[in-house]
């Protein structure tokens, strides 16, 4: 595993995709359709545009963005093994370290999508990342990350606790508080919602506990004077390169 020596995981690197099941080609059916069901309605993608899958892993979301039609798309991943399950699918991945890569290619890319979340970096080095990618994007790019949330009071200390390389978590103010002071604008955070393989019957269960769960979590927020809206295990956002004196929408 290439790891950069410069960013501070070591057991679960930035730079590489930790959420693939024992089973990676079972991965390739899964995580398609749980990121068409979560993303693509925030996440618009045109075949002209050139892609950057950030810690790709064997490539699902690389494999997904060619099957909307996207020709110019790239994933990195400082895992050559896997990068092999990737490359023996004719995926378009390479081994290459997120942060190297990212100072190496000012204004390349019209979007940006990390695939690891970013509590597996500091406070310091996720300013230092959106801030790279804010450089590498085209004017009007745009970019897609996600992080554990820290306003599920159940999942949240636990996600932090569990895992040595976690250093944070983000809320849907703080997520947004940070893109916005790294310069991106037009701003959507918005859930990633766990029960959404409608085929099983299970998840309909699963969708209407979680329904009420959501709703007793933001009726307790507000009692205590908080505005939490979202309380899914991890949240996401998409933001764009604006211009400075460009109002956030």
């Amino acid at each position: 595993m290439q790891i950069d020596k410069a960013l501070t995981a070591r057991f679960e690197p930035f730079d590489s995709f930790w959420e693939a099941p024992e089973n990676i080609e079972k991965g390739y059916t899964t995580f398609n359709k749980f990121y068409r069901r979560n993303y693509l309605k925030y996440l618009p993608l045109e075949p002209s545009q050139a892609v950057l899958v950030i810690s790709c892993g064997p490539g699902y979301f690389v494999d997904l963005i060619g099957q909307l039609g996207v020709k110019n798309v790239l994933g990195i991943d400082c895992d050559a093994q896997k990068i092999a399950y990737a490359r023996a699918r004719r995926l378009n991945c390479r081994v290459e370290n997120a942060f190297a890569h990212l100072e190496g290619h000012p204004d390349t890319y019209d979007v940006l999508i990390a695939e690891q979340e970013l509590n597996h970096l500091t406070k310091d080095e996720i300013r230092r990342f959106l801030s790279l990618c804010h450089s590498s994007l085209r004017p009007g790019g745009m970019l897609a990350v996600h992080s554990l949330n820290g306003a599920n009071p159940i999942t949240g200390p636990e996600a932090l606790a569990q895992n040595f390389d976690h250093y944070n978590t983000l809320t849907e103010y703080s997520l947004r508080q940070v893109l916005q002071h790294s310069g991106f604008g037009k701003i959507r955070v918005f859930p990633l919602h766990l029960y959404i393989f409608y085929e099983n019957p299970l998840n309909t269960v699963g969708m209407l506990l979680d329904a009420v769960v959501q709703m007793v979590l933001r009726m307790s927020f507000k009692f205590y004077g908080k505005s939490n809206r979202i309380f899914t295990k991890k949240i996401a956002a998409v933001c764009h390169k604006t211009d400075p004196l460009e109002p956030d929408a």
